[in-house]
This record gives C-alpha cells, structure tokens and sequence, in this order.
C-alpha cells in the first residue's frame, strides 16, 4: 500500500466515526481517565482505529467495528470512584455505554452486540460476531499498551524507579542464569 492509499484510508476511517465524535456525549469521554492517564475518547479512538484496520483488511463489517469501538467505553463517570453505582465497573459498564450509545445513535444489532460483550470473558456473554472478538483483543492490547507506556514515562522521570527496575532486571537473569 503506498502512501496516497494509506491517506484515504485514515479519511475513510474519520467519515465512519465523524459523526459520532462531534456529539458532545462523546466529546465528555475526553473527561474520564480509562487507563494510566489515557482519556476514555483516546482509549476508545485508539480501539476504534486498530478495530476499523484489521476489520477491514480481513474484508469483515469495519464499518460496524468501527463505530461500536469508539462507543465502547461511552459510561461517563469516573470509575475509579464509586459514587453509588452498583456492581463492578469491569462487569457493568458494557450495558451502560450500551444503553448510552443508543440514547444518542441509531445502532445496529451487531454494534449493540460489540459493545455488550467486549469485556468478555469477564462478562460470561461471548461476542456473536468476529468483529466483537476483534474489539474484545483490542480493547484488551490497548489497554496493556496504554499502561505500559505510563509505565515507562514514570520510570524516566523518576530515578529511584529507573534504578529499581535495573535492579530488578538483573535479579531476574542472574536467577533464570541458575536454571
């Protein structure tokens, strides 16, 4: 693929989401923290964009991917608090940015279907459709990405960490050294 392609592809891929990230709903996602010091609109933009390519380049409904990803984590609250809310935000939230979604959209079975299961398997509900077990890997990969990166960037800004990790490191191959 050259360059020129690549580009259209990236418009292909705002023309499916445009709609859905100029509501103002999903433009408060940018309030909540998801992951480390990830925004829930960067963590589901991300999700959407990784979903829309692999999707697409194995000819399944990107379009349906794509859309569910960005609306995936549409809860608006701040989960680390619990103000209230019953059940565990890991097993809860899937329902709600549901029912929040399709407030807002008009929304497919299939992208209802992506949103509510892609928690899985902390949810005991599979997803139904190879998009939904796309979604539910990159909603997982990023997360992990996500956290690393964090990770990282607080190491290099603090020494005592930096050197521990060292530390740690070469504890670990002296003990695999033995083995």
């Amino acid at each position: 693929m050259n360059k020129n392609e690549n580009l259209v592809l990236n418009d292909e891929f705002e023309d499916i989401i445009r709609e859905l990230i100029v509501n103002d709903k999903v433009q408060e996602m940018k309030k909540f923290r998801q992951h480390c010091d990830v925004s829930c609109y960067e963590h589901c933009y991300f999700a959407a964009y990784y979903s829309y390519k692999i999707c697409k380049k194995f000819n399944l409904d990107y379009k349906s991917a794509t859309r569910a990803a960005m609306l995936h984590d549409l809860f608006l609250y701040d989960w680390r608090v619990k103000n209230g809310r019953k059940g565990f935000h890991a097993f809860t939230h899937p329902k709600l940015a549901c029912e929040n979604a399709s407030k807002i959209f008009s929304l497919s079975d299939k992208e209802k279907d992506i949103i509510l299961t892609h928690m899985w398997p902390l949810t005991v509900k599979l997803p139904t459709s190879k998009e939904g077990l796309i979604l539910t890997f990159v909603d997982k990969w990023s997360a992990i990405c996500e956290s690393f990166v964090y990770l990282v960037r607080t190491m290099k800004r603090n020494e005592t960490l930096k050197y521990a990790y060292l530390i740690l490191t070469f504890v670990i191959f002296r003990v695999r050294g033995r083995f």
